[in-house]
């Protein structure tokens, strides 16, 4: 038996509480976790925003040792380090074949099975994402276990799960931020400092950092930020931000936009302080009652381009070992990112702190 965060039902409190995994079966791992990062989409699972069978054990960003492996496992092997891909291509469907593994058609199935029970009353529960992290030990496909390169923490890996490639791959792959280009980044949590890190790395500057919390400003400019600025009530989303934006970058118009919030004023911010031509990646993931709207006109006058982001358009397979490669030379700095280190009685109020905009990453560290 392991401990775990359980969410017995949508928008219901979470249960820490023990629960029984099976043995791995045919092409499954048992990982014994490290750490596991907080992450809003976790928050989104739990009240509904995206939806996940429950009850169910929530967290897909994490990192441990492989503690055992199933019938026809030969790509990680007991006591390997591994990171967690929540969302694992198959390698045959569409989207793979277009060399577009971020879009796989069957990432997500494992989400849809039970793969564990509680301890107390025997209910069959579902892995969030697939890869339930918020637990001392899981069980998950084999695909979703990335070996971890050498020379990273582990418990620090975990963010290299979501946020970190999230983050970078908003940057080097969708956004395509090249060196000298003005960037700015919407959303200071564990997503937002990933990408300013990303961007740094990548060469732009200026990097503005926009956040509703004044607080986040150290945190902001440690990751690379030049320009720090507070989204500071609705007359910023109306007019005033873009505007503010704009005298920070030339009078044009930032390069490139990337919004990590995934809120529709902060979209529509995120596009008007984008220069003509530029290009605005949306990263944050909303409810879809948070409607954006553009004019046919200002569609052809500014001529950007709008992108929407998942998993930072990123193949972990191949993005792992460059993004370990910045770790190892300390270009990218992951306890950077950190701002709490809990356990798994913290997480509620890991939730309550994103709700409220504060704090960069919560990590659970078992």
């Amino acid at each position: 038996m392991v401990r775990a965060a359980v969410l017995p039902a949508v928008n219901a409190p979470l249960q820490i509480t023990e629960i029984e995994l099976p043995e791995p079966g045919p092409g499954q791992v048992r990982i014994r976790l490290a750490a596991a990062g907080v992450c809003h989409s976790d928050l989104s699972l739990s009240n509904g925003t995206l939806r996940q069978p429950a009850p169910a054990v929530l967290g897909h960003e994490g990192a441990g040792t492989v503690t055992a492996v199933g019938p026809d496992v030969t790509t990680v092997a007991p006591g390997d380090r591994v990171v967690l891909n929540w969302a694992p291509s198959c390698g045959d469907c569409h989207f793979c074949g277009l060399s577009e593994p971020w879009l796989c058609a069957h990432s997500g199935l494992a989400a849809n099975a039970p793969y564990a029970r509680r301890a107390d009353d025997a209910t069959e529960l579902y892995p969030g994402l697939g890869t339930a992290a918020f637990a001392e030990e899981t069980v998950v496909p084999a695909r979703a276990a990335l070996p971890l390169p050498d020379g990273v923490p582990l418990a620090d890996a975990a963010l290299l799960g979501c946020a970190v490639l999230t983050g970078w791959g908003a940057v080097h792959h969708s956004a395509r931020v090249r060196a000298g280009e003005s960037v700015v980044v919407f959303g200071v949590g564990g997503v937002g400092l990933a990408t300013l890190q990303a961007a740094r790395i990548a060469g732009a500057g200026p990097i503005v950092a926009v956040d509703v919390s004044p607080a986040k400003e150290e945190l902001a400019r440690a990751a690379g930020a030049t320009e720090f600025v507070v989204a500071d009530g609705p007359a910023f989303f109306e007019k005033e931000g873009a505007k503010r934006i704009r005298k920070l970058t030339g009078g044009v118009g930032a390069d490139v936009a990337i919004e990590c919030v995934g809120r529709a004023d902060t979209i529509r911010t995120a596009w008007s302080a984008t220069r003509r031509g530029g290009r605005t990646t949306v990263v944050g993931i909303g409810g879809q009652e948070q409607q954006v709207t553009f004019s046919a006109l200002e569609l052809f006058y500014f001529g950007r381009t709008l992108s929407g982001c998942v998993y930072g358009n990123s193949d972990p397979a191949r993005d792992l070992p460059v993004i370990a490669g910045h770790v190892r030379s300390g270009a990218l700095d992951l306890s950077a990112l950190v701002t709490e280190r809990i356990g798994l009685d913290g997480i509620p109020a890991a939730f309550d702190a994103m709700l409220a905009g504060k704090g960069g990453r919560a990590l659970v560290v078992f």
